[in-house]
């Protein structure tokens, strides 16, 4: 019987990273009940994996778009349940893909129910994170390091400086994919406990030469970032010319944790932190949501960062369970600033039970993992199946933003395989 069931991932079993894929099964017994699995391995070798229970329609199909799961990983009619529900066999780990021009490889397989589980059929999903045409060049120009992408075709593209709290490269070549120039740069370029001070003449050096490139529409430059690199983001926005468009996620309204300064001068004292307020939990991970000063205090009112000061457009994304820091609260006090200034430029959106590590879609959902300037595990926040279908909204919802405020209209051109 095994011989005639077939597992399909539709409309192939090769597409790119954030594109979701149909799984179907076929030449099962009528009402049969079978268990669905995944399997993973990370760049650093942290295996992941998710099952699902699913019960054969009259005809022994299931196909995961229409059929409900009835147990495991995930319960209910979830597409893409069984990649983003899966889990590491580590606790407190991360799915990290460093290597970008390497596919995400996905083991999907079908299973009997009865006796020892017999594979009945199986099929590898190559999800790449880099399309076709597309370039990657390492990039180390004056004070700053990152990794340049552009999409394939003469352009002009438009152009973002995409700012992750630590390198990692997937965002930009996923964006870039999608027809933009994107220049990946890392806010910590050392350990944090290195580093007194944060410069941000490195970053508009990151701006400038992004503004340089041939492909690059020449129309300003849009910032994506999260958690700490918000606030460079929004530094950017406030004191350096030819920002037009700001991706601000889960991030904060001040600047954190180390004094920023800009043309030999400090523009921006620190929100210092008290990890005392730090709450244990069961899993050995902490919730420091609480840890951070309070910026609107009158002693902290030195760190907060002038965004109405600036030209660009703003896009504020808060996820309502964020357990890194209150994200929701700092973006309802930039958007009461902005008000207040009669500004317009800006638009927010919040997302109910997801948590603080908002990525592009479709990758395994991550409840804890270390904490790379304590040092410890801690708790990132939200509920899976919210938090999933929150990545798989605010991803479209960047393009459009983006788009919107950069393009003309030879940008449309985007990646394929």
């Amino acid at each position: 019987m095994a011989s005639q069931v077939r597992l399909r991932l539709l409309p192939s079993a090769r597409c790119l990273f954030d594109e979701p894929v149909q799984v179907k099964v076929t030449g099962l017994r009528s009402r049969q009940v079978v268990t669905m699995k995944t399997r993973s391995t990370s760049d650093k070798g942290v295996l992941f994996s998710s099952s699902a229970t699913y019960r054969a329609d009259g005809r022994g199909e299931v196909d995961l778009e229409r059929d409900p799961s009835l147990s495991g990983t995930y319960i209910g009619v979830e597409p893409m349940g069984l990649l983003w529900s899966m889990k590491a066999n580590i606790q407190h780990k991360s799915f990290v893909k460093n290597k970008v021009i390497n596919p995400h490889v996905v083991k999907f397989s079908v299973h009997e129910m009865e006796g020892d589980g017999r594979m009945l059929a199986e099929e590898t999903n190559e999800r790449l994170l880099i399309g076709d045409g597309v370039s990657r060049v390492p990039v180390k120009e004056g004070n700053f390091d990152g990794v340049l992408f552009t999409p394939p075709g003469e352009g002009p593209f438009p152009a973002v400086l995409d700012l992750c709290t630590f390198m990692s490269e997937d965002r930009a070549c996923l964006l870039a994919n999608r027809g933009f120039v994107v220049l990946v740069v890392a806010v910590y370029n050392d350990k944090p406990v290195n580093i007194k001070e944060m410069h941000l003449d490195r970053f508009k050096e990151a701006v400038d030469f992004l503004k340089q490139q041939p492909k690059v529409v020449n129309k300003g430059v849009g910032v994506i970032s999260r958690s700490k690199a918000g606030d460079i983001a929004l530094s950017l926005a406030a004191f350096v010319p030819g920002i037009e468009a700001v991706v601000w996620i889960n991030g904060c309204c001040a600047n954190v944790a180390t004094p920023l300064f800009y043309n030999k001068r400090k523009i921006l004292s620190q929100l210092l932190f008290d990890i005392r307020r730090a709450i244990p939990t069961e899993s050995g991970a902490s919730i420091v949501k609480y840890c951070m000063n309070d910026p609107l205090a009158e002693e902290n009112r030195a760190t907060l960062v002038p965004i109405e000061k600036a030209k660009a457009h703003f896009l504020f994304v808060a996820s309502e369970d964020d357990l890194n820091w209150d994200s929701k609260a700092y973006m309802d006090e930039m958007v009461e600033r902005l008000k207040r200034h009669g500004k317009e430029n800006f638009e927010s959106v919040c997302y109910p039970g997801a948590g603080h590590l908002l990525d592009p879609p479709y990758g395994p959902y991550c409840p804890s993992r270390r904490h790379e300037v304590l040092g410890k595990p801690v708790m990132w926040g939200g509920e899976p199946r919210s938090h999933a279908a929150a990545e798989v909204h605010l991803w479209e919802k960047i393009q459009e933003f983006f788009r919107s405020h950069l393009s003309c209209e030879a940008t449309r051109s985007v990646a394929k395989l």
